[in-house]
């Protein structure tokens, strides 16, 4: 379930929205903050993982008789693959991502 956020949010539970500062200096919440960072590093994975397949890791060798199984978990393996790289540091690229969309989004925290 999506959380709608900003001054077109309706009420919940009779409660008045949280107000929100827009524009330049609007800061972000811990939670959005956590959901940059979470959409930067599921972006580094994906990329993470097409690399990995364009460098043919996973491909099926034919040593267990190759097929259609293999190939279709191949991608799978990538893919987990390049979420366990990211959660070890990956290459910079989420944190670069995470950056630039606090600084976009107004925040003036985004170096933390």
């Amino acid at each position: 379930m999506s959380q709608i956020s900003g001054p077109a949010a309706p009420a919940l539970n009779g409660a008045a929205p949280e107000p929100r500062a827009t524009g330049p200096a609007a800061d972000l919440t811990a939670q959005d903050r956590q959901r940059l960072r979470d959409v930067a590093q599921e972006l580094e994975a994906t990329f993470l993982a097409e690399m990995l397949k364009q460098a043919r890791f996973g491909e099926a060798r034919c040593a267990f008789g190759g097929g259609a199984g293999e190939e279709q978990f191949a991608s799978i393996l990538r893919q987990q693959h390049a979420e366990a790289l990211v959660a070890n540091g990956g290459i910079g690229l989420a944190e670069s991502i995470f950056h630039a969309l606090a600084a976009r989004s107004g925040d003036p925290g985004h170096d933390t």
